[in-house]
């Protein structure tokens, strides 16, 4: 067992670190969470390497911005880093989340399994729907788009995912800031003019992903043909 006391580590300061790495260190927490649960205890940079296809020195400089963790000729203590990688992504704080939009996506993002991965517990949907008023979605209630004032004064709301129509989401993004939430997911593709000094913002743009896809389709297709012509 690594002594974790010998492990060089920097206070952890988001301050200057690339965006694209922080958005590499989610896939670093399922590689570890499956080594974890297969019983390894400890890895080298260079087998993280050959599972990820990411580089070992990548992986190096990646772990460096937020302290290392690793001891030269040991390699990283699994639990150890993972239990860093959690600290880091902030799955340990216990946010709490509400959904504005009941829809057909609202719904089928409440009763996905992700939210327990990312220690994000989703505690309320709302929407104006009538007929929708007082169901529940994967045990999670729905209420009257009126009441989040309300709502949001009684509980401590932490995310707020919109769902809603493009169109609906600057004036309900407004409203929720008033209520003392600064962090959004958004899926409206709405546009939204928000201080990066003052809130959260994280846009998912399905559509784009799925163009993405198409491209490299495309592109494949077209490489396949070419050498076999």
């Amino acid at each position: 067992m690594e002594n974790k006391k010998k492990v060089k580590e920097r206070i952890f300061n988001p301050d200057g670190i690339s965006p694209a790495v922080i958005k590499r260190m989610p896939r670093y927490l399922r590689y570890i969470r499956e080594l974890k649960n297969n019983g390894v205890t400890r890895i080298s940079s260079a087998s993280l390497s050959s599972l990820m296809n990411v580089t070992a020195s990548q992986i190096r400089q990646d772990f460096n911005c937020f302290g290392g963790f690793g001891q030269q000729g040991y390699g990283y203590n699994v639990d150890y880093l993972y239990s860093k990688m959690v600290e880091i992504l902030g799955l340990n704080k216990g946010y709490k989340a509400i959904i504005i939009g009941a829809g057909n996506l609202g719904r089928a993002l409440v009763r996905s399994p992700m939210f327990p991965k990312a220690g994000v517990t989703p505690i309320a949907m709302f929407d104006i729907k009538e007929d929708l008023i007082g169901e529940r979605t994967g045990g999670v209630p729905i209420y009257h788009i009126s009441y989040i004032k309300d709502f949001c004064a009684a509980n401590k709301v932490d995310i707020a995912i919109l769902t809603l129509s493009r169109e609906s989401a600057p004036s309900m993004v407004s409203l929720l800031r008033e209520c003392g939430i600064i962090a959004f997911w958004n899926f409206t593709n709405a546009k939204l003019n928000l201080s990066p000094n003052e809130t959260i913002l994280e846009s998912v743009h399905m559509g784009d992903s799925l163009m993405t896809l198409t491209y490299r389709l495309g592109f494949h297709l077209k490489t396949k043909k070419e050498k076999e012509s």
